[in-house]
Order: C-alpha cells, then structure tokens, then sequence
C-alpha cells in the first residue's frame, strides 16, 4: 500500500465521487440515485482508500453491520487508473480487521468476477449455499 491510505473516517468519503463511480462503472449499481447512495452511506461503515500525499479518493467499500453478529461488504471499488496495486485486496483486508474484535459469526459478499481478490483475505464460497434465500424487491 505503500503511497495510499485506507481509512473509516466519514467526513474523508467524496460522496460525490463513490456516486458517479458506483452509478456509471459498477455493474450492481448501475443508475444508482444520488440520494439512494447518500442513504447508503449514512447508514453504513465507510472505507475509503486515498492518495497518501494528496488525499485523492481512489477507492471505497461500504459494511452494513449490526457489529454484534453479521455484517454484509459492498459496493467495493478502486478506481481503473488505481487498479493493478492490490487495493482492492488491502480494502478487503481492512474490513476483515476493523471488523475482527466485533466477534461477529459471518461476513457476507456477494461478486461476480473479484473472487481472488476476497479469497486472499478468507472468503470462501458458501458451505451450505442451499440454506440462504434472498427477497428481491426491486
């Protein structure tokens, strides 16, 4: 990581910036409104990855969590032009260790095509996928 910085303080997240990233170039949050993701990040813990000696944002993940038992990473994304550094695996690691002393039973993912990125810190595929259900509301 050297040259970047991750960290948990809110006022750091560029709002702004995780929209038009999250909004235009994710494929789960394509046309995501501005202030459905304003909502989501004033309920979530926010991650953000920045340029140590400019401060530039160039990254975000987002945890919903209850702290006690389960917590559910998000809406992960490094920027393309930071890409290729292993941020997206330091991201990752961060949640994992901010999360740790919460003593909670899971942490739930759900990816596409990042699966390395998320095993090289201790995701695993579901042992028993046949037991989780989803409601889809929209």
């Amino acid at each position: 990581m050297d040259g970047y910085e991750i960290s948990t303080d809110p006022a750091r997240v560029n709002a702004a910036l995780v929209h038009r990233w999250l909004s235009t170039d994710a494929y789960w949050a394509r046309g995501r409104s501005r202030e459905k993701q304003d909502a989501a990040i004033a309920g979530s813990l926010n991650f953000g990855v920045y340029e140590a000696a400019s401060g530039a944002q160039v990254g975000y993940a987002r945890v919903v969590t209850d702290r006690a038992t389960f917590a559910w990473l998000c809406d992960v994304y490094v920027a393309p032009a930071a890409r290729g550094r292993g941020l997206g695996t330091e991201l990752a690691r961060a949640v994992r260790d901010e999360l740790a002393p919460y003593g909670l039973r899971r942490i739930m993912l759900c990816t596409e095509d990042a699966h390395g990125v998320y095993k090289k810190v201790g995701f695993a595929p579901l042992a028993r996928p046949e037991r989780w259900m989803s409601l889809g509301l929209q």
